[in-house]
């Protein structure tokens, strides 16, 4: 074997052992980069997860907005991407306990039972104004001192939150997309599904709720989405009169 030969042959092995250690590298990574979305949303390979959604007003069957359906797909994206699954139940139909699997609970707590029965009982420092009637006040969220009005079209609120319990590591983690309007809530899925990276180094596995602004959604839709504060503590504390109360009946 001539020097041309060998310097061939070797420049051959050279690439391969390089092609194959960039391929073992890139494998490496993604494979850490899965693990890490799959602990963040708790789902691994094969588990099961739920998808609360509204159940339209006038009959038995489970009918679900546009927007809500844009939101489920967001969702069942992410889902798929983890090698989990995922069943779709209505808000009032959903039984489970807190922590048994992953839930991404959808909509306003005017009319998704399971909502409400979060933030009464998981965030009670969030106050929606429920009220069917017309007023300024209508839809808008209380969060501690401050209140935010819903403006349809201009300017709408949703709050983005992700749950988990003392329950060790095993135990499943809650979102929650409780927005004023529908594409509110679609806006909120698509702010988690583009950011969720982020928010993992930056909160990592524990409870976080975030308030987010969509602007002007008559004519951008659900795409602009602005982060108005982190209302994790206050959102997680009761109102004064609510904690006064408590404090009442436990002495």
């Amino acid at each position: 074997m001539n020097d041309d030969v060998r310097n061939i042959v070797l420049g051959v092995i050279v690439a391969g052992i390089g092609a194959s250690l960039g391929w073992i590298a890139r494998t490496y990574l993604w494979k850490r980069k899965l693990r890490r979305k799959q602990v963040f949303f708790g789902l691994p390979d094969n588990s099961e997860s739920l998808l609360v959604v509204n159940r339209e007003a006038g009959g038995p069957d489970l009918t679900v907005t546009r927007h809500d359906v844009f939101a489920l797909l967001e969702l069942s994206a992410l889902i798929k991407d983890c090698g989990a699954h995922a069943q779709v139940v209505a808000h009032d139909a959903a039984q489970q306990g807190f922590g048994e699997r992953t839930e991404f609970c959808v909509g306003h707590p005017a009319v998704n039972r399971r909502m409400a029965a979060h933030l009464a009982s998981l965030l009670p420092g969030i106050r929606v104004n429920t009220d069917p009637e017309p007023g300024p006040d209508r839809g808008a969220f209380q969060i501690g001192s401050e209140q935010y009005r819903l403006e349809p079209g201009r300017t709408e609120y949703v709050a983005l939150a992700r749950l988990t319990a003392d329950q060790g590591r095993t135990a499943r983690p809650v979102f929650l997309f409780c927005g004023q309007r529908a594409i509110t809530t679609q806006a909120a899925t698509r702010y988690l599904a583009r950011s969720h990276e982020r928010l993992a180094r930056k909160h990592g596995n524990n409870t976080f709720v975030l308030l987010l602004k969509v602007v002007n959604s008559q004519a951008y839709g659900p795409d602009v989405v602005e982060l108005v504060a982190d209302v994790t503590r206050v959102a997680q504390t009761p109102p004064p009169a609510e904690a006064s109360r408590k404090a009442h009946r436990a002495s």
